[in-house]
């Protein structure tokens, strides 16, 4: 904790009879990005919301920077910058005019505050447009002046709720450019939420939300690494059946995963020709492929991540379970 930059204790929220956090603990080291993963309904935008000081812990405590989220949030929040989900730009201004506005919300005036602009916009590569309207820009181009916004300050962390929001490939893989420049010229730590999968790889650790529990945090490649061998993934015309002659005459447990079955066994490759040998026309096809992300979800919450919807704990919480030993 001493060395933590984000020090968060048993931390729960509720919404009325609806859980969204559940005893959840973590610390995030100085210059990490830290990632949170997980679906609509995880827990994470609620956690966002805490960090980001726009609402107070219920139970539990965090700190940031050393100081108590609950009675020093003004002095916390000269230190962090926030870039939300939902666009916050208005396009009638230019960039310059939204950063510009940005600077007095922080007390900022004259030349230093000009200079400043000049310097966040050139560090997003907008420098040479900041007299055209944001109304103007593309999608990914508007996300540049969000970032530069919530650089404005200097801050020591960063937050952003899912940042890659209604990017196409090419604006979402400049963004993370930027982000690991940021990350390495300042030493600025990062705290980001995500649900896609190729987002939470650039973390230097990850935090697997599900149902308002964290399920398992580490580094993306130990996580992966967790899952201890291969992943075969078996299509068949039916599916249950199959998982239970696995079960009967291999003594294999399969989950059940979108009509397909999920087998993780070392040597996968070695293990196939018996499958379909023991198995004839019971099989469509087969594919073989080391553990990702999505496998380490599927294995610490019981669901692949596109199942689950809704917010953890209450009725819209319910979730189809993956069909499977745990």
């Amino acid at each position: 904790m001493s060395d933590s930059i984000v020090h968060v204790d048993h931390l729960s929220h509720d919404y009325g009879q609806r859980r969204a956090l559940d005893d959840v603990s973590f610390d995030v080291q100085p210059g990490e990005i830290f990632g949170f993963l997980g679906p609509n309904g995880s827990g994470k935008t609620t956690l966002f919301r805490i960090l980001s000081t726009l609402i107070a812990p219920q139970r539990g405590s965090v700190r940031m920077l050393g100081q108590d989220l609950l009675t020093q949030r003004r002095e916390i929040r000269k230190h962090i910058g926030v870039v939300f989900q939902a666009p916050s730009l208005d396009k009638q201004l230019t960039a310059y005019e939204n950063l510009l506005h940005q600077g007095h919300l922080y007390g900022l005036r004259g030349k230093a505050l000009e200079e400043r602009i000049d310097q966040m916009l050139a560090r997003v590569n907008l420098g040479d447009r900041p007299a055209e309207r944001v109304g103007q820009f593309s999608g990914g181009m508007r996300r540049r002046v969000e970032l530069a916004k919530g650089l404005l300050n200097r801050p020591k962390i960063l937050l952003l709720d899912e940042p890659s929001t209604g990017l196409d490939p090419g604006a979402r893989i400049d963004l993370w450019r930027y982000l690991r420049e940021i990350r390495e010229a300042d030493g600025t730590t990062i705290l980001v939420t995500t649900h896609l999968m190729d987002e939470a790889e650039h973390c230097n650790r990850l935090a697997i939300m599900h149902a308002g529990h964290l399920r398992a945090c580490d580094t993306p490649e130990a996580l992966k690494g967790s899952i201890g061998g291969d992943v075969i993934t078996v299509s068949s015309p039916a599916p249950a059946e199959l998982r239970a002659a696995l079960r009967e005459r291999l003594g294999i447990e399969a989950d059940e995963v979108d009509n397909t079955l999920r087998i993780e066994r070392p040597r996968g490759h070695a293990f196939i020709p018996e499958l379909i040998e023991a198995f004839p026309g019971q099989i469509n096809s087969v594919s073989l492929g080391k553990p990702t992300l999505e496998d380490v979800f599927i294995r610490v919450t019981g669901h692949g991540l596109r199942e689950a919807d809704g917010e953890g704990g209450g009725p819209q919480g319910e979730r189809q379970k993956v069909k499977g030993k745990r």
